[in-house]
C-alpha cells in the first residue's frame, strides 16, 4: 500500500490570515479573470464534502484543503504548467495566492500533492467534478471573460489535463532509457530530436514542454512528436 493511502482530506478554514492576499490585494484582480474568479467563488464551488469519497476511512495525515487543490488545478490546466511550475506559482505569484486563499508569507505544498489528488479523482465516479462545477458557475453567472472562458466553456480543459499527463509519462520513460540502458543517452540525443524541434526543449528539462495546452493541433504535434522519438 502507498504512502499516498495514509491521508486524509484536509479542512478549509473560514478564519483568514493576517496575511491573506486576497483580502489585502484582492481587488487588484482583474474583473473577469480566472484569478478573481476563483478568490470570489472557491469557497462555494469546492466545499470539504464535495472531495469527501476521495477519502473514504477518514484516517492518515491531513491532505491539502479541497479548495485550494482544486484551484490549483484549474490554474495549472488553463497555464499548461508541469506540477512543479505550479506549486512554484502558488509560492511566489500574488494573484494564485489570492486565487487560492493562501497568505502572502506561504510555501505551497509538495508537487506529488496534486499527482495524488488527480489519481484518487481519475479512479472516483466522477473524474472531471472540478471542470464540471466551474463551468456550470460561469455558465449561470458569466464570471469569466475573453479566452479563459471559452477554454473552460469546453472540452479542451478536460482534455488537456489527460494529454499532460501522458506527456509527463512519455518524456519520463525516455529518460528513464537513458538512465538505466547503456549508451542509450548517446541515441537519445542523435535520434530523440523531434521534442525538442517542436518546442526548443530538450529530455534533460524537467519542466513540461510549453504548447498553447488548449489548442487540440498543438497538443497532438506533442504527443505525435513524443511517441516517435520513443520509437526511436
Amino acid at each position: 500500500m502507498g504512502w499516498n493511502c495514509w491521508v486524509v482530506q484536509g479542512e478549509s478554514s473560514p478564519q483568514r490570515d493576517v496575511l491573506d492576499v486576497e483580502s489585502l490585494a484582492g481587488h487588484l484582480l482583474p474583473a473577469g479573470s480566472v484569478f478573481r474568479f476563483l478568490a470570489e467563488h472557491r469557497h462555494r464551488l469546492f466545499p470539504d464534502a464535495l472531495f469527501a469519497d476521495l477519502f473514504p476511512s477518514g484516517r492518515g495525515r491531513p491532505s491539502i484543503p479541497g479548495e485550494v487543490i482544486a484551484s490549483v488545478i484549474v490554474l495549472q490546466a488553463l497555464n499548461g504548467l508541469s506540477d512543479r511550475e505550479a506549486v512554484e506559482a502558488l509560492t511566489f505569484d500574488l494573484r494564485w495566492k489570492a486565487a487560492c486563499g493562501f497568505p502572502v508569507d506561504k510555501k505551497a505544498f509538495d508537487a506529488s500533492s496534486l499527482t495524488v489528488w488527480r489519481a484518487r479523482l481519475a479512479a472516483s465516479e466522477r473524474p472531471q467534478r472540478i471542470f464540471e462545477l466551474v463551468r456550470d458557475v460561469i455558465d449561470a453567472t458569466g464570471a469569466v471573460k475573453g479566452r479563459q472562458r471559452r477554454a473552460l466553456d469546453s472540452t479542451i480543459l478536460d482534455d488537456a489535463v489527460a494529454r499532460q499527463d501522458t506527456v509527463t509519462q512519455l518524456i519520463a520513460a525516455v529518460r528513464r532509457v537513458g538512465r538505466e540502458v547503456p549508451g542509450a543517452q548517446q541515441v537519445i540525443a542523435e535520434r530523440c530530436t523531434r521534442l525538442q524541434a517542436l518546442t526548443g526543449q530538450g529530455y534533460g528539462s524537467t519542466g513540461k514542454p510549453r504548447i498553447a495546452w488548449d489548442d487540440h493541433q498543438a497538443r497532438d504535434e506533442l504527443v505525435t512528436a513524443l511517441v516517435n522519438d520513443a520509437l526511436a
